[in-house]
């Protein structure tokens, strides 16, 4: 059962029991084990995913290091933007990080619902403009404030991320090292 996933798209926006059933019916479920990637860079998955359970990062490669740009959990979707919108191979990676719970639903069948469901489009839009927003913010603060706020406002932002998360993950995606966030979290 899609608990989590309906939780998550009703508390954004109105979603009716005919919508839910009519996207449930694209679905496949799927668990995956830690260190799954459901997402690699230069391939088409031709899927997207909302996770039940569990909780995943996206990252990219550069110079061989893995740079961490955003995790997903209960209630989420993940994908590849550059898949799903511009019919191009992903340039990123989706990693589990713990046994994870999800539901495959194809690119086209997304986009069709996209294309002809108001409630779904309008879920869609929201969670884009939130992301947008997510990006946007992140992007500031990595220009503008010291490491401690940044982490700071990673904890406000991201609470549950902070207690599942393998730490160097997140000093990657906050651009500091590893080191710099331990004394940060023991200054706490």
């Amino acid at each position: 059962m899609m608990y989590n996933v309906i939780r998550k798209m009703k508390s954004l926006c109105p979603i009716s029991d005919e919508t839910i059933r009519e996207l449930e019916s694209c679905l496949v479920p799927h668990r995956f084990p830690k260190r799954h990637l459901l997402i690699k860079e230069n391939i088409y998955t031709r899927y997207a995913y909302f996770i039940e359970k569990g909780i995943t990062r996206s990252y990219w490669l550069a110079d061989g290091k893995e740079i961490t740009t955003s995790f997903a959990w209960e209630g989420s979707i993940v994908f590849s933007m550059d898949e799903l919108y511009y019919n191009k191979p992903s340039e990123e990676f989706v990693e589990t990080l713990e046994e994870t719970e999800a539901y495959a639903i194809a690119h086209s069948d997304l986009n069709r619902l996209f294309e002809t469901n108001l409630e779904l489009c309008n879920w869609g839009r929201i969670i884009h403009q939130n992301e947008y927003r997510r990006l946007h913010r992140s992007h500031k603060e990595r220009l503008t404030l010291p490491a401690k706020e940044r982490y700071e406002e990673f904890r406000k932002q991201f609470p549950e991320v902070c207690k599942r998360v393998n730490l160097g993950y997140i000093a990657s995606y906050l651009g500091i090292t590893i080191s710099t966030l331990s004394r940060l979290r023991a200054d706490k």
